[in-house]
């Protein structure tokens, strides 16, 4: 594994031209006036509630656990240039995408030609045949996307990489908007020593792609935010989203279907529904039509959408294209669709169902990751280099037992950025997540995005599911 590329320092120690005058700020911090603002930081964001729900996890009178995901307070910093050719990318990479799951449940002209294998496609768990031959506005199905970038030193510097698409429901970008608030009003000095673009305009953006994407003869729509309600993980997110746009907070309970249209209960009365922003999975958004015990979702909804009386965003079955065992065609999508190379590239990737990957990976099992299909938040997951021999041959003896659900990639050393921990400042892995809407008018972004960090020494898992923490993330103007 190639030495990891540090985001502030060159190999030859000096600062990086991004970095420079923040640099000479740190140097000139106390230790324990950092910690103090990290105290402090803590303090407001436990004030706030801004919390993560830790699947699993039980307190000592065995109820769920909540706790802050850790924050940082050494930024991630991205020259202007860099991220300019970066959102090209983004914009490339998720047009190609939609364009994908658009093909995919009406033409079907990839599968035809043979760039994506049928039965990859045909027999996945996220195809959803119900919405075969349905009309979504504008041709989207993704409205939000995160991607997940990782750069890594290949020996031409540091290049980035996606690592993953999310099209379905995306989370974390409240973070990336509190992140920001609270570099602000910690070291406020620095916003005006520094040039950096701002995000706060994000739910404004959101709240714009959303109307832009609600059913035809509709001037002034109804925009709602559908949660699980308060026991998911990310609530705080979608009632904090809700908030920021100045729209509905709902549950399935709120929700009703008359006369071939959504409605909400209000106080004044039902409300027509245009548009659901839903943070609620396929399987439990219509109890008629997928999960019959679900509770979560409002019965109906399915036959709307059919008819183009609601829209939903995101799409139902846009998880076709998130899947881990159809990412290794990516850059192929935005060949046959668009015509041009990929911007961004993929992390090079084995396919286990195919024999001559399985045994490559079978082999290499103690230098690799190996990852479930459809597996999230770092879960399902083997970090050979990382894994003791005993947790090496009972993966081994899973993946032998079902290859397909698996894909394996080499054990990249995600770049690393000064991070404030216990022992000081040292080193640790990071991520980014940058967020694209898509309305079919625009493809838009704000400059940045999540910068998550493995917070543990050596660790490459970043997620917050994992013990992983966030950044704030700076563009700089250019």
């Amino acid at each position: 594994m190639k030495p990891a590329f540090d985001e502030m320092n060159t190999a030859a120690g000096a600062v990086r031209p991004q970095y420079e005058v923040y640099a000479e700020w740190l140097k000139r911090q106390p230790a324990d006036a950092m910690r103090s603002r990290r105290a402090e930081a803590e303090m407001i964001f436990r004030r706030v509630g801004i919390t993560f729900a830790v699947y699993g996890a039980k307190d000592e009178d065995g109820a769920g656990t909540e706790r802050l995901i850790p924050f940082d307070l050494i930024p991630r910093v991205i020259p202007g240039a860099e991220w300019r050719r970066m959102e090209e990318g983004l914009r490339q990479r998720v047009t190609a995408l939609n364009r994908f799951i658009d093909d995919v449940y009406h033409g079907q002209e990839i599968l035809r030609a043979g760039v994506v294998p049928s039965e990859q496609v045909l027999n996945n768990a996220q195809f959803r045949k119900e919405m075969m031959g349905v009309a979504v506005p504008g041709g989207v199905y993704s409205h939000i996307s995160g991607i997940d970038i990782v750069r890594a030193d290949t020996g031409q510097g540091g290049e980035y990489y996606v690592l993953e698409d999310n099209l379905r429901v995306p989370s974390g970008v409240s973070y990336m908007l509190e992140n920001r608030k609270m570099m602000m009003r910690l070291f406020p000095e620095l916003f005006s020593m520094h040039r950096v673009e701002p995000v706060a305009h994000y739910p404004d953006l959101l709240l714009e792609t959303l109307r832009a994407v609600s059913p035809g003869g509709v001037n002034e729509p109804t925009v709602v935010v559908l949660t699980p309600g308060m026991y998911n993980s990310a609530y705080f997110e979608h009632a904090f989203l809700a908030q920021q746009m100045g729209v509905e907070l709902v549950e399935g309970q709120d929700l009703f279907v008359k006369d071939g249209f959504v409605y909400m209960r209000t106080t004044q009365g039902p409300k027509r529904v245009d548009v659901i922003y839903r943070r609620v999975d396929d399987d439990f958004l219509d109890p008629r039509a997928f999960r019959a015990d679900s509770t979560l979702g409002c019965a109906g909804l399915l036959d709307v959408y059919r008819a183009g009386n609601i829209t939903l965003a995101n799409a139902i079955g846009t998880g076709i294209a998130d899947d881990k065992s159809i990412y290794p065609y990516v850059p192929k999508m935005v060949e046959f669709y668009l015509g041009e190379k990929p911007i961004l590239n993929n992390v090079p990737t084995w396919l286990c169902r195919e024999a001559d990957d399985l045994a490559y990976v079978l082999a290499h099992l103690h230098e690799l990751v190996v990852k479930e299909v459809h597996g999230a938040g770092g879960y399902g997951m083997l970090v050979g280099p990382a894994a003791s021999k005993a947790e090496i041959a009972a993966f081994r003896a899973v993946l032998e037992a079902n290859p397909a659900n698996y894909i394996a990639q080499p054990t990249l050393a995600l770049s690393t950025c000064p991070t404030f921990v216990e022992a000081g400042i040292a080193p640790r892995h990071i991520d980014l997540r940058p967020y694209v809407l898509s309305s079919g008018k625009a493809v838009q972004t704000v400059p940045g995005g999540l910068t998550r960090v493995a917070l543990k020494e050596g660790s490459l898992v970043v997620n917050s599911s994992q013990g992983g923490g966030t950044k704030d993330t700076w563009v700089l103007e250019e």
